[in-house]
C-alpha cells in the first residue's frame, strides 16, 4: 500500500488500484454521514476532485490519487456511510482506479513514512 498527505491510501489490486482514506482521517471526520462517489467509467487526473465525504463535523472532497478512469466504486458506502469510520481500510473503499501511468504510485509514501508524518 502507499498513502498520501492527503490522508488517502492506495493498494494495488491486479491492473487496478483501490482508494480509501486512513484510519487516522477517519478517525478525524468522526461519524460519517454522506458519501458522494463520482461514476464507473469516469476519467479523472490527478488531484481531480472526485468523492465528497459530510461527517458530523466537515465536508472533505477526496482528491484522485492518478490519472487514470473509474472502474468501480463502492456502492455499499452510499446507503452505509458510516462503513468509512467502521473500516476505512478494508469495506469503506471509495473506488477503484485504472490508472494511466502506474508509476504515479511512486510519488506516495510507504506506511512507515505515512506513520512518521502523522506522528
Amino acid at each position: 500500500m502507499k498513502f498520501t498527505e492527503e490522508h488517502e491510501w492506495l493498494r494495488p489490486e491486479g491492473d487496478e488500484i483501490v482508494v480509501g482514506i486512513t484510519e487516522h482521517a477517519a478517525e478525524q471526520l468522526g461519524d460519517i454521514v454522506f458519501v458522494e462517489l463520482p461514476e464507473a467509467g469516469t476519467e479523472v487526473s490527478k488531484d481531480d476532485e472526485c468523492v465528497v465525504i459530510e461527517s458530523v463535523k466537515a465536508a472533505s472532497d477526496i482528491l484522485a490519487p492518478l490519472d487514470g478512469e473509474i472502474t468501480e466504486v463502492n456502492e455499499a458506502l452510499v446507503n452505509d456511510p458510516g462503513k468509512v469510520g467502521e473500516d476505512p481500510l478494508g469495506d469503506g473503499w471509495f473506488f477503484k482506479i485504472k490508472p494511466a501511468d502506474p508509476s504515479q504510485m511512486d510519488d506516495y509514501m510507504t506506511e512507515a513514512e505515512y506513520q512518521d508524518m502523522i506522528s
